[in-house]
């Protein structure tokens, strides 16, 4: 509910497809009951993993239309963003958000390391933004179902995706402790 708020702050217009697994829906259907979370959007039962969830979720999507991929565990996504984002995919196709990597890196096998250049490095955020025409192409192109992103399945489809400044406060709620650096309010 925090990350819809987070586009409903910027245009009350977009329209909102919310995919979760099948489970999950009846819980989430007395939670609006409980917050009068009253935000017009549809609900789609997701896949086995981020992609079927993903490629479920694009099929409610008009062609010529853009489109945000955005995680729900991450609700501070800004205005900033959203506006940039959607601007930069009207544009190029794509617009992926990535920030600096700011601590040092080290890849490993397990038993060895060596260190990385974080200088060419970039952790890559949502909502990552596309023509929706082009990215539900890519997805009816791959078989594969092991990415963690969009920006990789459009790209494994031969398309170039276009980066931009993404922010450090859009964090992804992973850990107990990140509910802490969530913003806002939810009312009753």
């Amino acid at each position: 509910m925090h990350t819809f708020d987070a586009f409903i702050n910027t245009d009350e217009a977009y329209n909102y497809v919310l995919v979760l697994s099948e489970s999950m829906i009846p819980f989430w259907e007395v939670l609006c009951i409980k917050y009068k979370f009253a935000v017009k959007h549809q609900i789609v039962a997701g896949g086995s993993t981020r992609f079927h969830s993903v490629k479920n979720g694009l099929e409610k999507i008009p062609d010529g239309a853009l489109v945000a991929i955005h995680d729900g565990v991450r609700p501070n996504v800004s205005k900033r963003l959203i506006n940039e984002g959607f601007n930069l995919a009207g544009k190029t196709g794509s617009a992926i958000p990535v920030i600096k990597v700011t601590d040092s890196v080290r890849e490993t096998d397990g038993v060895n390391s060596k260190p990385l250049s974080r200088q060419s490095l970039r952790l890559v955020q949502t909502p990552q933004f596309f023509q929706s025409t082009l990215i539900k192409q890519a997805y009816s192109r791959i078989s594969e179902t092991n990415f963690t992103d969009d920006a990789t399945v459009y790209e494994q489809t031969g398309y170039t995706v276009t980066l931009f400044e993404g922010e450090g406060a859009n964090i992804k709620v992973t850990f107990k402790e990140n509910l802490g650096m969530v913003g806002g309010e939810l009312s009753n």
